[in-house]
């Protein structure tokens, strides 16, 4: 249920939660065109496939990433997100790291952010993510984004919580992998393929996608759709006995974006500093949905 965390929302009406976005772009973070055409494709694809299940972020930041997924959301699914906000950090260390990249994070701020998008919040858990297991059932996630802490104790336990609330063929997403500052996700990531079965899907330049369940049909499917793409390339590369796909993406087309409430409110920036306007699909970026989308209609689904 997206509204879940309405009666306990930190967001009171009138608080100053900031500028209010009038398209994605204006929310603060880090969710490069590339990966939100990867989460467009396989969250589409699962749509298609009926395959049914909810949706976890951990670490949210200021609701960039987690606003994109949530128009996926279908009825009788959750989608949770767990951040520590403005909690204290449970360790010294993730103290630090808080206090060094995230020091403007409020759970007010993603808030305001992700009602700017969806008419009602996710289902909203204010802890460290090792806790997780404990507001998630097993077996019931479709598609698990962890992009927490990137100390690898907590990487490691994240990843172990995926693979527990993963559900048959669910994907999961980790991001800042190969970052030179973060090699904690590296280690973890690469750790969780050598020994618990992750298999490695596809990577670009921030993010691993890998699956603990069927791994042919969906990697199949993938190199189809990227085949079609002039925007990115694409190679494999061997890795654990499976052909995992590397993605070149900096030309890549962003998807159709979801469209903010406050879309045609003037833009308070001054002339000349203005972005492009907050609209709609953006030509062969947005072909992923607009495919499935004829595909559903064809097989009578909705």
């Amino acid at each position: 249920m997206q509204n879940a965390s309405d009666a306990t929302s930190a967001t009171t009406p009138g608080e100053d939660t900031g500028p209010r976005p009038r398209r994605l772009s204006d929310v603060k973070g880090w969710f490069h065109p590339v990966d939100q055409v990867l989460f467009d494709w396989i969250l589409s694809r699962q749509r298609y496939r009926g395959q049914r299940g909810d949706l976890l972020e951990l670490g949210a930041y200021l609701g960039k990433s987690a606003i994109f997924m949530g128009a996926y959301l279908r009825a009788q699914e959750t989608f949770t997100v767990c951040d520590l906000f403005d909690s204290p950090a449970p360790d010294e260390a993730n103290s630090a790291e808080m206090g060094r990249s995230y020091a403007t994070l409020t759970r007010r701020a993603f808030e305001a952010n992700y009602r700017s998008f969806h008419d009602g919040l996710p289902q909203i858990v204010q802890e460290p993510s090792s806790g997780i297991t404990a507001h998630v059932q097993a077996d019931s996630c479709r598609f698990v984004h962890i992009d927490a802490s990137h100390l690898y104790e907590h990487v490691h336990a994240d990843i172990a919580a995926a693979q527990k609330v993963l559900g048959q063929d669910g994907i999961v997403v980790l991001d800042d992998f190969r970052a030179e500052h973060c090699p904690g996700v590296a280690a973890a990531t690469w750790g969780a393929v050598a020994s618990s079965g992750l298999k490695p899907l596809c990577i670009t330049a921030t993010k691993f996608y890998g699956t603990w369940g069927g791994y042919d049909a969906i990697h199949a499917d993938l190199a189809a759709f990227l085949k079609e793409r002039d925007d990115m390339w694409h190679g494999a590369e061997e890795v654990a006995g499976h052909p995992m796909i590397r993605i070149s993406g900096k030309k890549a087309r962003p998807p159709e974006h979801p469209v903010s409430r406050h879309a045609n409110e003037a833009d308070p920036r001054p002339p000349g500093q203005a972005a492009e306007p907050a609209s709609a699909p953006s030509g062969a970026g947005g072909r992923a949905r607009s495919l499935l989308s004829s595909l559903l209609a064809r097989s009578g689904r909705s």
